[in-house]
């Protein structure tokens, strides 16, 4: 990532809705292949695999792209709603 867009996302911020998470992963015992990507292809770097091999998230910084949305639309392992009003990212053009 170019130094410009690494300048451009930093001017981002994000209001976290403590307790209330915008994004669920399913409770799972082995998650799907696109789930697994997840943790490659999520650009805000939300998601995580544990010591167990399961899917994480923290939803801090999401950025609401709808990426994980997309790869896990088929799978119903992802459970997305927007963020309350007031709260999620909050985007700064420069």
């Amino acid at each position: 990532m170019s130094d410009d867009v690494e300048n451009r996302l930093f001017q981002n911020r994000y209001v976290v809705d403590t307790g209330k998470p915008h994004i669920h992963v399913v409770p799972h015992e082995t998650p799907s292949e696109e789930l697994k990507a997840m943790v490659h292809v999520c650009p805000a770097g939300c998601y995580s695999q544990n010591e167990h091999g399961q899917v994480e998230i923290v939803a801090d910084g999401c950025m609401e792209c709808g990426t994980c949305r997309v790869v896990c639309q088929n799978t119903g392992e992802i459970e997305w709603n927007y963020p309350r009003g007031g709260f999620g990212v909050l985007f700064k053009f420069g």
